[in-house]
């Protein structure tokens, strides 16, 4: 599942990085700051690789970001976990065509108002009740 958050880097964590049997692994979280209605949420993203770490290296506490996330979960010891994974991190507003701005249209004619001598006169040959 792919999702997108825009917000603010709140705080990096520092870079993580090991050896497993697949290879040397590099990880680095941080946390995001983003308006859910009246109020501001955070979450915590994980730039896992050395390729992504560089990427958010780009970028500073305080940065308006674009994230770009995969939702994944997993199960240990009979508790579940979430993994908010990245694959793209920008400036936010960047990825987003600037849209053309709307021209002015011409306003409107307006019609009078309908007046009395407007109105249509009694006619007997009118039958409707209405």
């Amino acid at each position: 599942m792919a999702l997108e958050l825009e917000g603010t880097i709140r705080q990096k964590m520092g870079v993580q990085s090991g050896t497993s049997a697949r290879g040397a692994w590099a990880k680095q979280e941080f946390v995001v700051d983003f308006p859910d209605g009246n109020y501001t949420s955070q979450a915590c993203f994980t730039a896992w690789g050395q390729d992504k770490v560089q990427e958010l290296d780009k970028y500073q506490v305080g940065d308006r970001v674009k994230v770009s996330f995969n939702l994944k979960s997993r199960e240990f010891n009979g508790r579940w976990y979430n993994d908010l994974q990245i694959w793209r991190i920008s400036p936010a507003g960047a990825a987003q065509p600037a849209a053309p701005a709307p021209t002015p249209a011409a306003p409107a004619p307006v019609a009078p108002a309908p007046t009395l001598d407007d109105m249509p006169g009694e006619d007997a040959q009118d039958d409707l009740p209405f």
